[in-house]
């Protein structure tokens, strides 16, 4: 399975089909709670973040192109160690690829512009080859829930963020094997 396909399959199991929960504000057109039209979110793709997609319309086939489109290719992520590009694309599509980009930045020293660029990626390789590719993803992923854990809506998701966050590298080293990861069967 190529790294984009393996990164797919593990967030749109991650995000799932359609939701319509009116206390999200992901599903709303605005991005607040009760702000907007209600058009709900499917395959982790947000009524707030395409504000005028037919959201319950939308297919696989959709969500894909938008992924690598808007997510997979911002963050470079095919210039990165395939672990990596699996752990920030889930944090592009979750967050957003300027930060997705921003904790990888953070994490290996480089000025946190959003922007993963040859400074990005020279620097990335650095510190796989220094602290090693586990190490480097497990300080990115702790900067993620750092950030996280901080949002308004922690309260009510931050159990759910904190699952999918603690499982996602099992699921990609999983994918990269070839092997299904479900949550059912591991716990």
């Amino acid at each position: 399975m190529n790294p984009f396909d393996a990164a797919f399959a593990i967030v749109v199991g991650s995000e799932g089909e359609y939701s319509n929960n009116p206390g999200d504000p992901g599903n709303w057109t605005a991005g607040k709670v009760g702000v907007g039209e209600l058009r709900g979110t499917k395959f982790g793709i947000s009524a707030a973040a395409f504000p005028t997609l037919d959201i319950p319309a939308l297919t696989v086939e959709d969500a894909k192109r938008i992924y690598h489109l808007r997510y997979w290719m911002p963050i470079s992520a095919d210039a990165l160690p395939t672990l990596l590009a699996i752990l920030l694309f889930d944090a592009a599509v979750n967050n957003g690829p300027f930060l997705a980009a921003t904790f990888l930045q953070a994490a290996v020293g480089t000025a946190q512009d959003g922007l993963i660029g040859p400074e990005t990626i020279r620097a990335t390789t650095h510190a796989v080859a220094c602290m090693g590719l586990a190490r480097l993803c497990g300080e990115v992923s702790a900067r993620r829930l750092l950030f996280m854990m901080k949002l308004p809506d922690w309260q009510v998701f931050g159990a759910g963020w904190a699952q999918r966050l603690s499982y996602l590298p099992f699921a990609a080293t999983a994918a990269l094997n070839g092997k299904p990861f479900s949550l059912s069967e591991h716990g």
